[in-house]
């Protein structure tokens, strides 16, 4: 408990980042209520991406034979609280089952044998659990326009230099979760660039028209990185570790210059626009 308690402490005041075992790897702080007691109970746990907002949790408990006790409440009760990096949101707390388990099992396990070595300690199936936003769009973040949006920056920074590095270490071959890890990386930033486009470059154009060349620039580099996406797509369905990993090192490039250009630009001005 004291352990836990030191992750979730650095977690909060860190944004996210955590050293020590956690480092390098994707964390969040699980939020249940107690099965018996209705007290809140928050635990820091691994996840594996599935999908734009979805993620997952595996109830390995390090290998005991017992289930552990944030997969007993979250039975209980399916609706949890996620903190990932700077986000805090509200979820449904879905227990996987059939086929729908054992390949997401069979993913997790490819990405990390880890887990089926954590399967055959506890003597039972881990459960595998999809967290699902309660509500849909981007989750809640800081209230200020420019931290949001500087937040939303750095967790791609993040999940790209986590892909990259999951590329460089994978052998010839690309695994399934790391197909899905990029795939999830390509649509989270598809939308949020088109969110840009269409709501909040309209709006600063607006309170702002000197910012029409600046804006129309970052427009086109939208355009760019859309296309590199395009690029690591193909890599992916090459099944080629060396050229998706070349694919994810020139968007980390194009993609590190643009965010720098956008907050260069935008940041001192988003927090004196009325939302």
């Amino acid at each position: 408990m004291d352990f836990n308690r030191q992750i979730i402490e650095a977690f909060r005041a860190n944004g996210g980042r955590v050293g020590g075992p956690f480092e390098g790897g994707r964390l969040l702080l699980l939020t249940t209520t107690g099965a018996r007691s209705g007290a809140s109970h928050t635990t820091p746990l691994g996840y594996l991406p599935d999908g734009v907002g979805r993620v997952l949790v595996i109830a390995s408990a390090g290998g005991a034979p017992k289930h552990p006790a944030w997969f007993h409440n979250l039975v209980a009760n399916p609706r949890v609280t996620v903190e990932s990096e700077a986000f805090t949101y509200e979820a449904n707390a879905v227990v996987l089952e059939g086929d729908e388990r054992e390949s997401a099992f069979a993913r997790a396990v490819e990405a990390d044998p880890g887990w089926a070595e954590y399967e055959v300690e506890s003597g039972r199936a881990l459960p595998v659990v999809a967290l699902v936003p309660a509500s849909p769009g981007p989750p809640p973040g800081p209230e200020s326009p420019s931290k949001m949006l500087v937040a939303v920056h750095d967790a791609f920074r993040r999940e790209l230099a986590l892909i990259r590095a999951e590329v460089a270490a994978s052998g010839p071959g690309v695994g399934a979760q790391l197909r899905v890890n990029c795939l999830t990386l390509c649509q989270g930033l598809g939308n949020h660039h088109m969110g840009e486009d269409t709501q909040l470059f309209p709006l600063l154009e607006r309170e702002h028209p000197e910012l029409a060349p600046a804006l129309a620039r970052l427009r086109d580099e939208h355009e760019v990185v859309a296309e590199l996406l395009g690029e690591l797509r193909r890599a992916l369905d090459s099944g080629a570790a060396e050229s998706l990993l070349t694919e994810v090192e020139r968007l980390t490039a194009a993609l590190e210059a643009h965010l720098d250009r956008e907050e260069e630009r935008l940041v001192p001005l988003l927090d004196t626009l009325v939302f």
